[in-house]
């Protein structure tokens, strides 16, 4: 039981979720422009952007298990997979709005570009979040939550008659308990 209740306590509420969901994936994102940059003066961008991008999902990932939805623990592959099957969503979210906006506005400036681009990432991102939330991850939380509930479900144990010990130690911590 303390086991099922430390592992719900390690799951963040919804708030506290998100807050390191935005941390985690924005340092992330933020560290993966610095090293796609660098990359690419060694190889095509292209190349250095494919490599990057499924680095940082996978970093990404096991940050959002360890500390985003206190998993508990490393990722499973299935989550990998999942996750990136979300990474995959959002990024046709943000290319399909880019491409819409070019079929809708035949010279957008750059402003108008980066207030597209970055409310269909500020959108995919909410979505990612629900589905991490509650696809990905929600398995371990739900398996805690049912430790729980059955655990509050069982009987409640019979007192057992407990005596102090005589010892010659002083009372206090170290006084020994025994059933009689």
């Amino acid at each position: 039981m303390g086991t099922a209740q430390s592992q719900q306590q390690a799951a963040p509420g919804a708030f506290a979720a998100f807050a390191r969901f935005v941390l985690c994936g924005g340092g992330v994102g933020l560290a993966s422009s610095f090293a796609v940059t660098a990359l690419a003066s060694r190889i095509p961008w292209v190349l250095a952007n494919a490599l990057i991008t499924v680095l940082s999902t996978l970093l990404a990932t096991e940050l959002h298990a360890r500390f985003t939805f206190g998993a508990g623990g490393r990722a499973t592959w299935r989550q990998h997979a999942q996750s990136a099957g979300s990474a995959a969503a959002a990024y046709a979210v943000t290319c399909a709005a880019m491409f819409a906006l070019q079929q809708l506005v035949a010279a957008p400036g750059a402003v108008l570009e980066q207030v597209v681009y970055l409310s269909a990432s500020a959108l995919a991102g909410v979505a990612r979040f629900a589905v991490l939330r509650l696809v990905v991850f929600a398995r371990n939380r739900s398996q805690a939550a049912a430790a729980v509930r059955t655990a509050r479900s069982l009987p409640h144990p019979v007192p057992v008659p407990v005596t102090m010990a005589r010892t010659s130690a002083p009372a206090g911590p170290g006084v020994l308990c025994r059933a009689a």
